[in-house]
């Protein structure tokens, strides 16, 4: 099964990084977490990724045209002028690089890589995202359904504390922060999807997550995967100081892979 990984996207919430490079290209410990995504597949035995470009594309392009010189030891010899790569890593994927357009919405991009799914299923997530779900348990969900999308839900931390305020005279009563027992679910992303999604997306205007899926809801054919794990969005430098310092701590519990 292909995964798709949406890394178009200006990343303008944390413009300190992404304005020279793309969102997905932002390192963590090192490496772009584009590639800290892919490693969660594969880990799991999916190895074919199409990535959706716009913003800077032709970086990831280049990322990958150059893995090898990216994650080896190098040697060169002027005399015999030749360059020589000790490959110490071998990944088993097969990626596609899909220039998706500069201000394509998100399921403009996912439309315009359909010839590359064809009639399959396939899997999808964003290139800022991070979790230790379960992709197996996640598609056994998706294949007991008859759902068009099944999609992965979260119950975030409350980052800013929630005030009681007494509305009669104004004071507050109060404060704590949001605990996930409030009972509230956001979209993390990490979903499965059936060939018939392309249907739902008229063209590069089209916000996957307003026009396809509502209606997809509407019609009962929107599922999800309930994960009560780990799972971090990449959405500022704050983010990005956060993951660093669980990789750095060798606490990053999105690391599901051996090596």
């Amino acid at each position: 099964m292909k995964v798709v990984i949406l890394a178009g996207g200006f990343g303008s919430r944390i413009s300190e990084e992404s304005h020279a490079r793309p969102k997905p290209m932002i390192e963590i410990g090192g490496d772009p977490i584009l590639w800290h995504i892919m490693k969660i597949y594969s880990h799991y035995g999916f190895n074919e990724f199409i990535i959706c470009c716009g913003y800077k594309g032709y970086m990831i392009k280049e990322y990958f045209a150059n893995y090898y010189i990216h994650r080896s030891d190098m040697a060169f010899d002027f005399q015999e002028n030749k360059m020589i790569v000790y490959a110490n890593v071998v990944e088993r994927w097969k990626v596609i690089v899909a220039d998706t357009g500069l201000n394509t919405q998100t399921g403009g991009r996912i439309k315009r890589i359909a010839q590359y799914i064809g009639n399959e299923r396939f899997m999808m997530t964003y290139g800022d995202g991070l979790s230790d779900i379960d992709i197996i348990n996640l598609i056994q969900t998706h294949e007991k359904s008859d759902n068009i999308v099944t999609l992965s839900a979260i119950q975030p931390h409350g980052r800013f504390g929630v005030l009681d305020i007494n509305e009669r005279n104004g004071s507050i009563i109060g404060i704590h922060e949001k605990a996930k027992e409030d009972g509230i679910w956001i979209n993390a992303g990490y979903m499965v999807m059936e060939p018939e999604i392309f249907n739902y997306i008229e063209g590069d205007s089209t916000v996957f997550e307003r026009g396809p899926l509502e209606q997809l809801s509407a019609e009962g054919r929107l599922g999800v995967y309930k994960h009560h794990k780990f799972w971090a969005c990449m959405d500022t430098v704050r983010d990005k100081r956060d993951l660093e310092a669980a990789w750095t701590s060798g606490q990053a519990q999105w690391k599901v892979w051996e090596g």
